[in-house]
């Protein structure tokens, strides 16, 4: 028995286009004519609609194939068009409200699509109002993003009207319009340097041109425009063969609509997601022979765009996103993409105009564009690890080379980009390689293991293969590597737990760190270790040491070592000694600066364990961000003539202080900002709102105090007037030119944050006077 009307077209509408051997206008006709046949059916009606919606946000590499169906459907029922276009209009003019821009952009690619059923100009009134309230927000601030996010959905959109509606009919509007955001698009943003992920030295140049993505379409489009808009990569599954002609005369004489009004507000939302410039990046730039579109044409950005909105729209499944990557030729015209798993080597002997684009370099290139967005991506970056494996595992002959590929560029490049996405590549590497057996051509770059470790290729290779260690042991680690890298995993890496110094006699307080660390283990209360403390306070004063650093180290050891088993149980160590630790901490800078020393020093040869552990203390309130700073950018380096910089795990550990820090503001900001019970934005009732006020103004102060902190650390470092380096005078010249150039990259990245949470902290603070003036709730504003 056949499944009713309305389950087999919801079936057939989630699968269009994903079969290669079926033509695409039997597919869409198929569909359209059984949507016709069974248009009394209520559910049918509802169910088609509401999926159509659906499908143009979650998978709009279908979208074009949908509209066809539309299109079709209305040469016989041009009920489904109106009542599409009403909840569809209602769709675009909520996501509007909401500030939802990628939601906005969907729906008009939809509607676009559908331009050759639209009464009088179709969707260009809206661009031209969206384009009108761009002009006034570019006008009010240079540093608005609101409105290059508007230009951005005209000109990704313009494409879809092209290539559904008779071109020629258009072309005058079309070029109107892109007169018009021209001027927004040819300039470069104010914040464009901030999000660049290139940080080339001074002097030279980025590996490739670092462009922004609506410069590189307004560029695209007037090329395309001159060229009559063959946008030769876009399908068209609404055109049927010559041989047709009742199809192709219904299409033709099918009836046309109004669209319904939808109202552009003069206040633009800026919406959830904080927007930024974006670059266009490509880690398959300057190859022989092209496996991906040029920025010369539209290509790179369409096929980029439906492929970033597809893999974020569906983050919550990354098995149906990897698959649709692996098959996204299936969504583009003919002859767009070479064949699939076609080996580069054997590009070369492709003749124009066949093309050369291999389908998975362009769905590789897309995931790593997210992968490096700058400030951050929209989805946590495992998640597009998860996606890269998933793909891989999918297709293993087409991708594995892709990536590989992908590595060598980003490889060869390291000392060109900026440090965030350096971290974000070793993290991404080492990750990747735990899923696939931990293998790859490691002979490639076996002569940089004998760089200085300050060189980035070198620090690039350290870090790779610790964070392995991490996700594995040493033992296995070494089993996979060639001979020459074998010195970078020391004999003490293997071990299950680290030496206890205090183990050696000849190490100064060895019997008290004994006898502290024993006491610790039978759990002695605090009273038994006091005169023990006592004792090493007296012996260091003997030795015109300072006795608080002194008793804390040993302390801190003693307690590290107790509990070195697993994190547990050392958690378990700091808890019950957590007053004197916090008594320690709070007597002195040099005494926390000691407790982070002990703990790094304890743990050097698993400093994951130790960053975990240094999370904790912070936790605990042990340890304040500041003194982080102040040991990782200040005592350390300075103690090591700025090797430390050069560390992955000493980024780590700065990095993820950062983050604590700035989520702390982040949640006290915007409950700071939140409604009363009425959800009305009372600021001044009463002693609730004035103390969260208060501790809002002390956490962005805090903040503030703790960038311009590290800001003084790294400005002396990145100019090379650090002490250290002035005063080592065997220091070579290319020794300091390193470690400057690590300054100035960790500057970089810290300044960004910076300015990104400065930014949050002021449009926060912006709606909340702005809701409180208007007396609606912070939702609304």
């Amino acid at each position: 028995m056949d499944a009713p009307p309305h389950v087999r077209i919801r079936k057939q509408l989630l699968t269009i286009a994903e079969n290669p051997m079926r033509p695409w206008h039997e597919e869409v006709q198929t569909i359209g004519t059984l949507l016709t046949d069974n248009w009394d059916d209520e559910l049918l009606r509802g169910n088609f609609v509401d999926l159509v919606l659906q499908l143009a946000l979650e998978q709009p590499l279908k979208t074009p194939f949908v509209a066809a169906v539309v299109l079709v459907a209305n040469g016989n029922q041009g009920e489904l068009v109106e009542l599409l276009l009403a909840k569809l209009a209602a769709g675009i003019q909520s996501k509007i409200a909401e500030g939802e821009w990628r939601g906005v952009k969907l729906y008009l690619k939809l509607l676009a699509c559908l331009q050759g059923a639209l009464e009088g100009d179709g969707v260009f009134p809206i661009l031209e109002d969206l384009f009108a309230r761009a002009g006034e927000l570019q006008t009010a601030s240079s540093e608005d993003t609101v409105g290059t996010e508007l230009v951005k959905i005209i000109l990704l959109t313009l494409p879809y009207i092209m290539s559904t509606a008779p071109a020629e009919r258009w072309q005058q509007k079309a070029a109107d319009l892109m007169d018009k955001t021209e001027i927004i698009a040819s300039e470069p943003h104010t914040l464009q340097s901030l999000v660049d992920p290139y940080h080339p030295e001074s002097g030279e140049e980025s590996p490739i041109g670092s462009t922004s993505l609506i410069a590189l379409l307004q560029k695209q489009l007037q090329a395309e425009a001159s060229n009559g808009w063959e946008l030769a990569c876009l399908p068209r599954p609404w055109e049927f063969p010559m041989e047709d002609i009742e199809q192709r005369s219904k299409l033709k004489e099918a009836p046309l609509h109004a669209l319904p009004t939808i109202t552009i507000p003069e206040l633009v939302p800026s919406g959830p997601r904080p927007l930024f410039p974006e670059i266009y990046l490509s880690v398959y730039a300057n190859q022989e022979v092209e496996s991906v579109p040029s920025t010369n044409n539209i290509a790179s950005c369409l096929t980029r765009d439906a492929l970033l909105d597809m893999i974020n729209e569906l983050a919550y499944n990354r098995n149906i996103t990897a698959r649709n990557l692996i098959e996204l030729d299936c969504f583009f015209a003919p002859r767009t993409f070479t064949a699939r798993a076609t080996p580069y080597d054997k590009l070369r002997d492709i003749q124009p105009p066949r093309s050369t684009w291999k389908p998975e370099d362009v769905a590789v290139d897309a995931v790593f564009s997210q992968l490096f967005q700058l400030p951050a991506p929209e989805h946590k970056l495992v998640y597009y690890h998860s996606v890269l494996t998933e793909a891989c595992k999918l297709a293993p002959a087409a991708i594995a080379p892709s990536l590989g590929r992908a590595i060598r560029y980003l490889y060869r490049n390291i000392h060109h980009l900026d440090l965030e996405l350096a971290n974000r590549f070793v993290d991404w590497f080492s990750h990747h390689l735990s899923n696939f057996g931990f293998t790859w051509k490691w002979t490639e770059w076996e002569e940089d293991v004998f760089l200085s470790e300050l060189h980035p290729a070198k620090a690039f290779i350290a870090a790779s293969i610790d964070k392995e260690i991490r996700l594995s042991f040493a033992q296995r680690i070494k089993g996979t590597l060639p001979p020459p890298y074998l010195q970078l995993i020391s004999p003490e890496k293997e071990r299950d737990t680290p030496e206890f110094k205090f183990a050696k006699d000849d190490v100064p307080f060895a019997a008290e760190g004994r006898e502290i660390a024993t006491r610790l283990r039978n759990k002695a209360p605090d009273e038994e270790i006091q005169p023990i403390v006592d004792k090493i306070h007296s012996a260091a004063l003997d030795m015109s040491l300072d006795p608080l650093v002194s008793s804390t180290d040993v302390f801190v050891t003693a307690v590290l070592h107790v509990g070195n088993k697993s994190l547990s149980h050392v958690l378990a160590a700091i808890e019950r000694t957590k007053d004197r630790l916090l008594n320690a901490g709070a007597a002195s800078d040099s005494a926390r600066e000691q407790i982070i020393s002990a703990v790094m020093a304890y743990w050097a040869y698993q400093p994951g364990v130790a960053l975990s552990i240094v999370e904790k203390l912070l936790n605990y309130g042990i340890l304040s961000p500041i003194s982080v700073i102040q040991w990782a950018l200040v005592a350390h380096p300075g103690a090591n003539r700025g090797r430390p910089l050069a560390e992955a795990y000493i980024y780590e550990l700065v990095f993820n202080t950062v983050a604590k820090v700035t989520a702390r503001v982040r949640q006290v900001v915007r409950k700071a900002a939140q409604p009363d019970s009425a959800g009305h934005m009372d600021i001044d009732d009463g002693d609730a709102a004035n103390e969260q006020e208060q501790i809002r103004d002390r956490e962005v102060r805090a903040m503030r105090e703790l960038f311009r902190a590290m800001d003084d650390a790294l400005v002396s470092w990145a100019s090379g007037t650090k002490d250290e380096l002035i005063e080592d005078v065997a220091d070579s010249s290319e020794r300091q030119k390193l470690v400057a150039r690590w300054g100035e990259r960790w500057q970089r990245v810290f300044r960004r944050r910076a300015a990104v949470e400065d930014a949050f902290v002021l449009e926060a603070e912006r709606s909340r006077k702005a809701a409180a003036a208007s007396g609606i709730t912070l939702s609304q504003a």
